[in-house]
């Protein structure tokens, strides 16, 4: 990428502001907000972060074995040398704010659009220049230039879409985004940060050498044609490949209307989502198209389909998580709901037991549209079976310091 397309720069001409459901001189917050989002479920992210990690599973209970410990080159210690350094900035109030550890609850409490759960870590835009400027560095050395470079274009975009709303000065903005680091940053003890707010949830964890990505959230309600035409053109181009009865099996429902939809894929705060905030160890099966069915060059295409979502990676990282999710191509599974036509919106899930990727395009939260469109996205990436947050390497490197406790 480089760089936002000047057409998503300001507000595109076919959108319209939705009237009616909110009196816009409301103070910004979450009473304000359910008025857009009506009675829809929320995640239940308060009512679930204390439970015991267990991860997305197919039926409740993890597979083992998949991760291990191991030197993977990750940029721990530029990583590390940031952190560090943004820590120097804070006063000691901000430093207890904005540093948590390691096992903190914290961790789990994440949301793609409003809190409603006690806020953590530092808010950016709070920070004097010189500390936001040192927080964004430590995200700027953890992830692939690509990858952080997607990231600023979803928050301009945030800010864009305050500028359009006219309303929410302090939330729709560029920087309304909490910043908190967990552990001490070192090159041999596990840390991590978690960037968090509107469209933008970032977790990553350090463990040596290696670097966890997940989850991941990231989205935007406009602008998303451009922001994520390569996450569409790869799924668009696996559809193609596939024969008539291949694309039967992975055809989950033929429509994206809300009306013809089940409720639970229909709501519009998680749209077609099952994996996003609140549900850290949600039991999903397998559905759709299986990796197993496939041609070698349709293998091919499906493992294309998941570069875009694996980007933010650094060089070395990326390849071994590649390699990861290429050793299980034969166990992924794709869904599909809606069609696959130029300018369709649509959603498709790609599942397997080392990674949960979902692309979903939604309707209007602030804007007009009352069903789903191809500039509204939201994307999730997660690592099942205990990978999320690190989960699994963490238990592996604290077994191996303290063997038998």
């Amino acid at each position: 990428m480089t760089g936002l397309h000047s057409e998503y720069r300001s507000r595109p001409e076919h959108l319209a502001l939705k009237r009616g459901a909110v009196d816009f001189s409301d103070d910004a917050g979450v009473a304000a907000i359910m008025k857009l989002v009506g009675n829809a479920e929320l995640p239940p992210v308060a009512e679930t972060a204390d439970d015991p990690f267990v991860g997305i599973t197919t039926d409740g209970q993890p597979l083992t074995g998949l991760f291990t410990l191991a030197d993977e080159g990750a940029p721990t210690e530029k990583a590390t040398h940031r952190a560090r350094r943004y820590l120097d900035q804070l006063t000691t109030a901000q430093q207890t704010l904005g540093a948590l550890p390691i096992d903190a609850t914290e961790w789990r409490m994440w949301s793609n659009a409003f809190l409603t759960f006690p806020e953590h870590g530092l808010l950016l835009q709070e920070l004097p220049g010189t500390a936001r400027d040192a927080a964004l560095s430590v995200i700027e050395a953890s992830i692939s230039p690509a990858g952080y470079e997607r990231l600023r274009d979803a928050m301009r975009l945030n800010a864009e879409l305050g500028k359009l709303v006219g309303t929410y000065p302090d939330t729709l903005t560029e920087y309304c985004y909490w910043f908190t680091l967990f552990g001490e940053p070192s090159l041999d003890q596990p840390w991590g940060w978690q960037l968090a707010g509107h469209h933008i949830d970032l977790h990553a964890v350090f463990v040596g050498g290696q670097l966890v990505l997940t989850p991941a959230f990231l989205g935007v309600e406009f602008g998303g044609d451009a922001v994520f035409a390569d996450h569409r053109h790869r799924a668009r181009e696996f559809m193609d490949s596939l024969t008539a009865p291949q694309r039967d099996r992975a055809l989950l429902y033929g429509s994206m209307l809300s009306a013809e939809l089940p409720p639970e894929l229909a709501g519009i705060v998680d749209g077609r989502h099952r994996a996003g905030a609140g549900r850290d160890n949600r039991v999903l099966s397998y559905t759709g198209l299986s990796g197993d069915e496939l041609t070698p060059g349709q293998r091919e295409l499906l493992l294309s389909l998941t570069d875009p979502y694996l980007e933010s990676l650094p060089p070395e990282p990326r390849t071994h998580r590649r390699n990861q999710v290429e050793r299980f191509l034969d166990d992924t599974h794709l869904g599909w709901i809606g069609t696959w036509d130029a300018g369709a919106p649509f959603y498709y899930r790609v599942h397997s037991p080392v990674v949960l990727i979902e692309y979903d395009n939604h309707a209007g939260i602030f804007l007009d549209n009352d069903e789903p469109e191809p500039y509204h996205v939201h994307t999730i990436v997660r690592t099942p079976n205990g990978g999320d947050y690190g989960k699994d390497l963490l238990r592996q490197h604290y077994a191996h310091q303290h063997p038998g406790t």
